[in-house]
Parts: structure tokens; sequence; C-alpha cells
């Protein structure tokens, strides 16, 4: 699950629903929206393992990340990624944190970014062409 404070608007919606198909059948992700930080931690089940995206977060290269999402999808805990809005989240209940690079992104973006980043661990993870 992704779960993202605010609503997406183009172009970064078209970007979104390219990346949710090309991963439709291959790997189980849905963009939750959330109106606000409140309402985005009601719906983060109690059991998720929380991965929250921050700049500070822990980086990792494309196929660090695969073998970690491998990991994170064998054991027994839903995996959530949280996306905070413009002004970010504070979100001291994550597990773990995750960067997408030192660079600050708009909040659309980084949704983009981890929907290319799963489909390309998909694909590093299946042995299938796309990262070189």
């Amino acid at each position: 699950m992704i779960l993202a404070v605010g609503r997406a608007k183009p172009p970064f919606v078209d970007d979104c629903d390219h990346y949710l198909r090309l991963l439709r059948g291959r790997l189980r992700v849905e963009l939750v929206e959330a109106r606000d930080e409140r309402r985005a931690r009601e719906r983060l089940p109690a059991e998720a393992h929380v991965v929250l995206l921050s700049e500070r977060g822990r980086a990792r290269t494309s196929l660090e990340f695969a073998r970690w999402l491998e990991r994170r999808l064998l054991a027994a805990r839903d995996l959530w990624f949280v996306i905070g809005g413009p002004q970010g989240i504070d979100l001291a209940e994550a597990d773990e944190t995750l960067s997408l690079g030192p660079l600050t992104l708009p909040h659309q973006l980084a949704r983009v970014v981890l929907l290319e980043q799963l489909f390309r661990a998909h694909k590093i993870l299946a042995g299938e062409p796309y990262h070189y």
C-alpha cells in the first residue's frame, strides 16, 4: 500500500496510473489518499510495517531496494509506504524511513518515483529486462 496525504493532480495522476497499470497482476499495490495527516494516521493498520518516505531516510540503490522489498514481502506484515503532503508528515510510529535521494521532491512526484521503483524492483526480482 502507498498512503499519500493530499490528492494527486495532473500530470502526476496520469504517471501514477501508468505504473499502477504496469504493476497490476505482478505486485499488489494500491494508492490510498488521505485528506490530511490525522486521516492518514487513522488509515494505517496497527499490524502494518510502516515505511515513511523522507529525505532523511535510508537511501538504497535500485538493486538494494529490490532485495529489501523481497524480504519485506516475505514477512507476515502488510507493507505500507507513507508519503506526506506539501508540509511533510511527522510519523514517529513508522518502523523505518526510506529516502528516494538527497533532494527534496514534491510530494506528488515522490509517488511517481516510488511506483517506478516498485516496478523496477519487480523486474529485477523476476530477472526481466528493464534495469541495466
